[in-house]
């Protein structure tokens, strides 16, 4: 998080067993609820479908929920060896039915510069993830991932459009 966002948090809550961490405040008076999960590697799909329906009352359109889910969403390109597990497809379907999208593949449906490449399986999209909800989608105004040299993992820089409500 950036210091010179206007941020006040009213809640953080952490879990350490289940590499969990909710903060709960607003931004630039905007009530929002911040998800960093990390996925282990085995069982992911799984596993954040499970997450999922467990933080299902938590999650409302001014929720976003980021992290290294250690699976990808969704296939790249239009290959035919290209074929969406049943486990992606049920971790898809629970994306849908919490209203969640892939924030940057929206933006970017394309871009092949942050995804990994199966020779079995065949071009998929990056395992870290920024989702929110679809109705998140007009705030956003640019989204870019950022190298990081204090770790493996990138940080995601998000710029909003600022909206004033007139009565």
């Amino acid at each position: 998080m950036s210091n010179k966002l206007d941020l006040t948090v009213k809640k953080i809550t952490m879990e350490k067993k289940v590499h969990f961490l909710v903060l709960k405040g607003a931004i630039q008076q905007e009530e929002i609820t911040l998800i960093n999960k990390y996925v282990p590697n085995t069982g992911a799909p799984k596993y954040i479908k499970i997450l999922l329906e467990s933080s299902y009352t938590e999650i409302d359109t001014n929720t976003i929920l980021v992290g290294d889910f250690n699976t990808p969403l969704k296939p790249l390109g239009k290959s035919s060896k290209q074929k969406i597990s049943k486990e992606m497809s049920i971790l898809n379907d629970s994306l849908d039915q919490t209203k969640l999208i892939d924030i940057f593949r929206t933006f970017y449906p394309k871009a092949t510069e942050y995804r990994f490449f199966s020779s079995s399986l065949g071009s998929f999209s990056k395992i870290n993830h920024i989702l929110g909800h679809r109705q998140h989608l007009l705030k956003f105004k640019e989204i870019e991932i950022l190298l990081s040299i204090f770790s493996d993992q990138k940080a995601n820089k998000t710029k909003t459009n600022k909206q004033t409500n007139k009565p």
